[in-house]
């Protein structure tokens, strides 16, 4: 397995695999299926340029040349929150969990993290419930800081959001 930044070659394969995640797991992300297939090519694109210092980020784990996870990273632009960023978007398919590609996944995104000056933590939220999940971040360094009830809507049910964070300069 290779983990690396993903490129606007990477689109279509990225683009499938998230759009499996949102129709699989609908509790897991604040965007729904709907709403990201509706997106044009393009606006998956920018999340995958090159640039230098891109507020958008994403990482893809690679098995035998197949996609086989991704995790994203959003950086804030305002400049009284630059020493944020946000770990969104991570996935991992069925097929390819239990093997250690989350935590290099979360492993490379914190090292990105860590490599754009100013940064100092990591933020997420991950679904209320989702064990296995929340305690791969603790593993990474994160910690809870709070509990979102009713953070995202699933048909006619609510799930809560556990929000949690990891110091880049404690690990």
């Amino acid at each position: 397995m290779t983990v690396k930044r993903l490129d606007p070659s990477h689109v279509t394969e990225y683009r499938n695999l998230m759009l499996d995640a949102f129709e699989l797991h609908p509790d897991a992300f604040i965007s729904s299926h709907a709403e990201r297939a509706a997106l044009p090519l393009s606006a998956w694109e920018a999340r995958l340029k090159q640039e230098p210092q891109a507020h958008d980020l994403v990482l893809g784990a690679f098995s035998d040349g197949q996609l086989a996870g991704v995790v994203g990273l959003s950086f804030e632009t305002r400049q009284k929150a630059r020493h944020k960023a946000h770990l969104v978007g991570m996935y991992v398919p069925a097929g390819f969990r239990r093997h250690g590609l989350g935590r290099e996944l979360v492993q490379a995104a914190l090292g990105e993290a860590r490599s754009r000056p100013g940064v100092r933590l990591v933020q997420l939220m991950v679904t209320h419930g989702n064990h296995a999940a929340r305690a791969l971040y603790e593993q990474c360094g994160f910690v809870q800081y709070g509990l979102e009830p009713f953070a995202v809507a699933v048909g006619d049910n609510f799930v809560s959001k556990v929000h949690m964070w990891c110091d880049l300069d404690a690990k």
